[in-house]
């Protein structure tokens, strides 16, 4: 049944990327990535404590502050190597005689800045450190400017572009219908389905044709699996699923790691990590926005309202379990899609189409799951999320699987409207 599953997300978000290819050309001027050495991970680093060690934004708003700090980075590092790509908002003026590191740390900075103002003392701490680092004069001076430019073309970008807006998920009383589940009770995120992507032209460009009916089979299959294997009780569920359901749902993205990881095990260079970076988390953002909208769209209830309240459904193969409750505690929003899977999917077939194949060897480790995963390339991994959210009981399958190919449909888009090579 995996093997199977995974031929299909490879083909729904993966295989054809893949095909297209993505050529990873070396920029001469640009030495490979290590941690210790390369200012895009290091800036990569100073962002997640940011956005989420200090502000402890959750998956769905994480997405848009990083897409926003790596879509500058991109765009002053690609002006300073000659605008070999295509630039995302601006090429600012460079002669490639610029100071990179000093061009990249400006621009993280100050969008970090603009994001989180209440964190500015401890953010000029680190930029006054990076910029220490760099030898005084005119080419640390040009990159300082270079980087100002490309950080305040994305903050123009999306200033009023809807985040934190006041849209809340309508509740509903009716079989099928979305309500806040528990243990928490809790209706949170609503406005990120509403704010303006950043490479699509709408959120609602890969609607899909909604969940199954619930007097549907295939809406019955869902069920019955995940309350079989999704329940906080089940005696299924081997250990090593168990894992990796509370591996993949750790606030504390693997993905952050992942990213980091093969930007230094693929030695690749400043211009290539920055190139790398913005394609991930852009079309990551732009894949959690879409999800979210069709979230608004559908507000189809989550596993645990849907068994507990089975008797309402008009299914003859469901049964209600009124004790029923998951391994994980259900997300603060509607099932379908699965956010995860949207989210995972744009990252893993970003990936894959950056690198031009799927077998590179990857992991990850969580603190919530005490463990590190091992990967043999991005479909594997993006497979696994899509079980895990069942083995965890918070989604259903096919929220998971139409989660996935929407991922891969922004990837997609972004491979052919971003960050293509010029010469």
């Amino acid at each position: 049944m995996l093997k199977c599953l995974r031929r299909k997300v490879v083909w729904l978000a993966v295989a054809g990327v893949v095909a297209a290819g993505s050529p990873v050309g070396l920029g001469s001027s640009f030495a490979y990535a290590s941690d210790s050495g390369n200012s895009v991970i290091v800036w990569d680093g100073n962002a997640q404590t940011a956005i989420w060690d200090i502000a402890g934004q959750q998956p769905q708003v994480q997405a848009r502050s990083f897409a926003m700090v790596h879509g500058a980075i991109y765009d002053a590092v690609n002006a300073i190597a000659r605008t070999p790509y295509q630039p995302y908002l601006i090429a600012p003026a460079a002669n490639g005689a610029e100071s990179t590191d000093a061009a990249v740390a400006t621009a993280a900075f100050r969008v970090l800045d603009a994001l989180f103002p209440a964190q500015r003392a401890r953010l000029k701490t680190q930029y006054d450190e990076s910029l220490a680092a760099i030898p005084d004069g005119g080419a640390k001076r040009r990159g300082i400017t270079v980087g100002a430019q490309a950080a305040d073309a994305m903050i123009a970008a999306r200033e009023n572009d809807g985040a934190f807006g006041s849209q809340t998920w309508t509740v509903g009383t009716q079989p099928g219908q979305w309500r806040p589940a528990p243990p928490t009770f809790a209706s949170d995120g609503a406005w990120v389905g509403y704010v303006k992507p950043f490479l699509i032209p709408s959120a609602s460009m890969f609607r899909t044709s909604g969940p199954p009916s619930l007097t549907s089979r295939r809406y019955a299959r869902d069920f019955n699996e995940v309350k079989t294997i999704g329940s906080a009780t089940s005696t299924l569920r081997t250990a090593d699923q168990t894992q990796a359901a509370i591996f993949w749902h750790d606030r504390h993205l693997a993905e952050w790691e992942i990213k980091r990881q093969l930007a230094t095990t693929q030695r690749l260079n400043t211009l290539q990590t920055a190139r790398m970076f913005a394609m991930v988390d852009l079309a990551e953002a732009d894949a959690t926005i879409a999800c979210f909208n069709e979230k608004a769209a559908w507000s189809f209830w989550r596993p645990v309202t849907a068994i507990q309240l089975a008797d309402t459904d008009g299914n003859p193969d469901t049964v209600a379990d009124p004790n029923w409750m998951p391994l994980l505690v259900t997300p603060p929003h509607p099932d379908f899609t699965s956010g995860h899977a949207c989210f995972t999917a744009a990252s893993m077939s970003a990936l894959a189409y950056f690198f031009g194949r799927d077998d590179i060897s990857f992991s990850g480790y969580s603190a919530d799951s005490g463990t590190t995963r091992h990967f043999r390339g991005f479909s594997q991994a993006l497979a696994e999320v899509v079980n895990a959210r069942v083995w965890g009981g918070i989604h259903t399958r096919t929220a998971d699987v139409q989660g996935a190919k929407i991922g891969g449909q922004v990837t997609a888009y972004m491979a052919g409207h971003y960050f293509r090579p010029k010469r």
